[in-house]
């Protein structure tokens, strides 16, 4: 296992706010996505633009708009959206974005695109690197798309978050430096102290040619020595980066891939590679989860072949070669006959062992299968639901009755559930609803309903079914939560919601429409805002997790 970094709870200071950084505020009754520049936290004037430029006289300059192709010399400020650097060009205050540039770097770049109040260019040619510079422990992090940051200090990507998150509150939801005690709502990020071999599930793509960048193609083969085992190549969906190892997941999935690696292309095993252009071959994916046995701790593995068909015979042979290691207690086939690439298959079929694993998280044991959601990082899931128990402030008397929106298998609810009345938990993922049962069941919890159906669409009758709460959660995806649904909690007035979020910038709209309401809709905001916890469940990666406590004012 490599070396980790203990950070035992280290926390940062933020940098002040970034003069250019533009009050934004997206107002759409269907809560349109916000764009890649608005999402990292800016939507930047040509005014302001100008006024840099001026150096503070009165005199106006032209406005600066690169052209397409054209070559400019740029320093970046930060990381945003999707861990892209928002730079500036050298002299002029103009933004734009620009893939895998850290904070610090100038480096020469090619606009690639316009838009509007900024612009994306391509790195070039580094003139002098970032301040926070490290080497990168992996052999494929110049080129993959996961770990866009881990050349940069793990210090500096903690700060670089936590500006992005305080930012976002800031202007996206409209919490500025005079609200009284904004300091104190915005608290430092919680750090993860377990930087690699964090993450309990993988999922790796077969391919018919490796993916390779400009510098290695003379290294090309043909035949069944060019095909790929792998992530896709960033920003491809047909092109596969062979990986060998991986540093995020666990050692014994490193163990796995590499026993498969060894093994699949020899041509007397006639496995193929699927094509998701020609719809052609057997092989679509290879899914890792790592889990706990509940009764001696130690990892457990299971692997998950995704397939175009139901073959069993052509997979024999790795079937056998992967459960001679000890931590493998279970092999799945996920049968995709569609032309689809997604690892969720309409058939299942167990090549060996059992059909589940097990976690444990909270004190709740959870069986986890070979499609079922459960968090990604489990150690730094216990910090994140501790948080939440926290915000929650249950009394513990068994008197509070706790909503769980966008419940999923239920682990947060659950883990809820002996301090409170009863839980009451929507998901619209049937299969997740049934694991949330099963999860309940299985740890004895009698006082957790759980009910299917798309919190998008909820009617005017929603919320008939279940007593007033006292405590509502929601941890909705990217998208953020629907008007809808910001409709039906303005209008349900619960004491406390806790909000928690993997999008910083539609949590920080969603946090704006809750505390100063949507004047366009004709609705008031009735809430204040108690605390941000911005938390680093994923290293290295743009991913950040945030909960929110507000509470009825």
């Amino acid at each position: 296992m490599l070396a980790t970094t203990p950070v035992h709870g280290l926390r940062y200071v933020v940098v002040p706010t970034r003069s250019w950084l533009h009050r934004f505020r997206c107002c759409s009754s269907s809560l349109a996505p916000l764009s890649p520049f608005e999402s990292s936290g800016g939507n930047k004037t040509q005014k302001k633009v100008n006024d840099e430029n001026s150096n503070g006289s009165n005199e106006k300059t032209a406005p600066y708009y690169p052209k397409r192709g054209q070559t400019v010399e740029l320093v970046c400020e930060s990381l945003g959206f999707k861990g892209k650097g928002i730079c500036k060009v050298d002299g002029t205050g103009f933004v734009v974005m620009c893939d895998r540039a850290l904070p610090g770097e100038r480096f020469l770049g090619r606009i690639t695109r316009r838009k509007g109040s900024y612009a994306e260019v391509t790195k070039i040619k580094t003139i002098s690197p970032h301040k926070d510079l490290v080497e990168a422990p992996c052999e494929y992090a110049s080129y993959c798309g996961g770990c866009k940051t881990q050349n940069l200090s793990y210090e500096a990507q903690l700060r670089a978050k936590e500006e992005q998150v305080h930012e976002l509150i800031r202007h996206v939801g409209r919490f500025s430096d005079n609200n009284p005690g904004l300091e104190i709502v915005l608290k430092p990020i919680v750090a993860c102290d377990i930087q690699f071999n964090y993450r309990n599930k993988m999922e790796f793509s077969f391919g018919p040619q490796r993916w390779l960048p400009i510098e290695m193609l003379h290294e090309k083969e043909d035949g069944p020595k060019n095909f790929a085992l792998g992530l896709h190549a960033p920003g491809f969906f047909d092109k596969v980066l062979n990986v060998d190892k991986c540093l995020l997941q666990s050692e014994p999935g490193n163990l796995v891939l590499a026993a498969v690696q060894d093994c699949w292309r020899d041509p007397e095993l006639s496995l193929s590679p699927y094509n998701c252009r020609s719809h052609v071959g057997f092989l679509k994916h290879l899914m890792l989860r790592t889990g706990r046995n509940v009764e001696t701790g130690s990892q457990e593995l299971m692997v998950n072949f995704v397939t175009s068909s139901y073959k069993p015979e052509l997979l024999k042979p790795l079937v056998d070669r992967i459960s001679s290691i000890p931590q493998v207690v279970s092999i799945m086939n996920n049968v995709n006959s569609s032309v689809g690439n997604t690892s969720v298959g309409e058939k299942e079929y167990t090549l060996y062992g059992k059909d589940t694993i097990t976690e444990v998280l909270r004190g709740l044991t959870f069986q986890i299968s070979a499609n079922s959601f459960f968090q990604t990082n489990t150690y730094q899931a216990e910090v994140l639901y501790k948080l939440i128990e926290e915000s929650a402030g249950l009394k513990g008397d068994g008197s509070e009755v706790v909503l769980d929106l966008f419940c999923g298998t239920g682990t947060i609810g659950l883990t809820l559930a002996r301090r409170a009345k009863h839980i009451y938990g929507y998901e619209v993922v049937p299969q997740a609803i049934t694991d949330a049962h099963k999860n309940a069941q299985i740890n004895g919890i009698e006082n957790a309903t759980f009910i299917q159906g798309d919190l998008n669409k909820i009617g005017e009758d929603f919320g008939n079914n279940f007593p007033k709460p006292d405590i509502v959660i929601s941890d909705p995806n990217r998208p953020g939560m629907h008007m809808k649904l910001i409709k039906f909690l303005l209008k349900l007035k619960s004491p406390r919601i806790i909000y928690v979020s993997c999008n910083p910038a539609t949590c920080a709209r969603d946090l704006d429409y809750l505390c100063h309401g949507v004047e366009e809709k004709n609705l008031k905001g009735c809430y204040k805002l108690m605390s941000v916890q911005p938390v680093d469940m994923f290293p290295h990666t743009p991913h950040i997790e945030c909960v929110c406590l507000l509470e009825l004012a």
